[in-house]
């Protein structure tokens, strides 16, 4: 089934335990989780337990979701960037999914204000350091699979994935060759440069060396790459071109023997 605008009004909502406005979408074999817009931001929590989801994505933007239930689906994949569609998201519950590698479980540190998270009975729960890679990855989870997060688990957590955690805080450092390309000539390059300059043995030349000249030609000269030689063309004549000659036309000369003699007959 299809969640639609109509799913969507007319399933239950109710205040819950919490006194959080709820909505309840369980048990309605849903396959993708879609046009949750049409909530239009009203509910503090969404119960979309028992259907058929694969994948946790939304499209929507809801500010105002703090707990989100998707107990007893098929999810082994989550979307990039969660935290644009649950900013203040909270708690987060995924029992009885199918999450099978650490991998998978990446995405899941884009959500800042997240401080609970079940992922008991999904087979990545059975990975060696599990736990501590979830803590490394979500520095503010207060509540992993029931358990509370100790101080001693979340100094082990650093100590076995600090790289993770660093990653987590910073997020992408990008191409480090695009980086090192942006902040200029390497001190090898430099001292290239300085030697082509002092080797100059004319003023242009040392000019053309120093960048003057510009031009892709001048800055692979500087770095000894090889480049293309400049095609230098003849300048273009002034003088007019001569003029074409007239066509010789082909005249026949009168044939006057044969006409006396046809005259004479």
């Amino acid at each position: 089934m299809r969640l639609n605008a109509d799913l969507i009004a007319r399933s239950p909502a109710y205040l819950n335990a919490l006194k959080d406005r709820e909505l309840d979408l369980r048990g309605n074999k849903i396959s993708a989780i879609e046009n949750l817009a049409a909530c239009q931001n009203q509910f503090d929590s969404i119960d979309l337990s028992d259907n058929e989801i694969r994948k946790l994505e939304c499209m929507a933007v809801l500010p105002r979701l703090k707990m989100l239930l998707l107990a007893h689906n098929r999810i082994s994949r989550l979307a990039e960037r969660l935290s644009e569609a649950f900013p203040g998201l909270e708690t987060l519950v995924l029992t009885d999914n199918s999450f099978a590698q650490l991998s998978e479980l990446s995405p899941l540190a884009g959500l800042p204000s997240l401080t609970s998270l079940s992922l008991v009975d999904n087979p990545v729960t059975k990975q060696q350091g599990y736990r501590h890679y979830v803590i490394a990855r979500l520095p503010k989870l207060r509540v992993l699979d029931f358990k509370r997060v100790t101080t001693s688990e979340r100094a082990a957590a650093a100590a076995a994935f600090g790289h993770v955690a660093a990653e987590a805080a910073t997020g992408d450092s990008g191409d480090a060759d695009g980086a090192a390309a942006a902040a200029g000539p390497t001190p090898e390059q430099i001292a290239q440069i300085k030697e082509a300059i002092a080797s100059a043995t004319s003023l242009t030349e040392a000019r053309a060396r120093r960048g003057e000249g510009g031009g892709t030609h001048t800055r692979h000269s500087l770095l000894g790459l090889p480049c293309a030689e400049r095609t230098h063309l003849p300048p273009p004549s002034l003088s007019p071109p001569p003029s074409p000659r007239p066509a010789r036309v082909p005249t026949r000369a009168p044939r006057l023997g044969r006409l006396r003699r046809w005259r004479r007959r």
